[in-house]
């Protein structure tokens, strides 16, 4: 008997340090979840501030070719077709700095049209950041609400089998009673452990439940890679298009300096 209230004495001992343990993940996982909820809210604010930066881009992008295409239009033919009819040098360089002067505007464009496509990235990449935070929050609160209670509960359902053990053992060791006592006990204790096993084996959340959450990760991330694609492909077109007009100012360039030429020996 001595040796058996020893065995359930070490018996106790282990299970008020696992609770302990126990009690200290549950903590830490509680500090986690803060953070997270913290950071969601952050990325919350963060979201709205990019939206309305991308509005704005969109605004002053309109705008300002709306103004490029004005300027070309009007101001530069108009001072382009002075120095045609006058040929002076300062009325073609007038001209000329007028049509420098709307290329770097049209560069300065292009470079909110980069950080409207850069803005447009981010959206995504919030929420994709807000969307695995939320699911480790919820995963967290799961754990804490239904695993930790687990785990004690079956620490406390372990104690109470190893107290039912160690009477049907002291039982025996002082008097076989009754074999029909021996059976009920060994019912009790295979009907406990089978339960127990059962309900150590079932999962906390479902296969299908995960499967559905990875393919939605995975879209969302092919997605994102999408977009950037489209973006590289845009800019690649971009930069196309910018050395065709830099060939062609470059080609009027040269084709006005030769008509000064000419004027000039005549």
């Amino acid at each position: 008997f001595k040796k058996k209230t020893n065995e359930l004495a070490a018996y106790k001992a282990r299970y008020e340090k696992a609770e302990v343990n126990i009690d200290r993940i549950a903590s830490e996982l509680e500090k986690h979840q803060v953070i997270l909820l913290k950071d969601i809210s952050m990325l919350d604010k963060m979201y709205e501030v990019n939206l309305a930066h991308f509005k704005e881009l969109t605004l002053y992008i309109a705008a300002g070719k709306k103004k490029l295409e004005e300027a070309r239009r009007v101001d530069l033919a108009k001072l382009t077709e002075k120095a045609k009819q006058t040929g002076l040098q300062e009325d073609t360089q007038a001209a000329k700095d007028f049509a420098d002067m709307c290329n770097r505007f049209e560069k300065k464009i292009y470079d909110l049209e980069l950080s409207k496509a850069v803005a447009l990235q981010t959206a995504p990449q919030i929420r994709l950041i807000q969307s695995n935070d939320t699911v480790m929050t919820e995963k967290i609160q799961s754990t804490l609400v239904n695993t930790i209670p687990l785990w004690k509960s079956q620490m406390v359902i372990a104690i109470g089998l190893n107290h039912s053990q160690q009477a049907a053992k002291a039982q025996a060791a002082v008097s076989n009673a009754t074999n029909e006592m021996l059976k009920k006990n060994a019912e009790l204790l295979h009907t406990a452990t089978i339960e127990t096993a059962k309900e150590s084996e079932r999962g906390i959340i479902d296969i299908e439940t995960l499967k559905s959450t990875n393919q939605t990760l995975i879209s969302t991330l092919d997605e994102v890679l999408k977009i950037q694609e489209d973006g590289r492909e845009k800019r690649k077109n971009a930069e196309i298009e910018l050395q065709n007009i830099e060939n062609t100012m470059r080609a009027k360039l040269l084709d006005m300096s030769r008509q000064q030429a000419n004027i000039n020996r005549q």
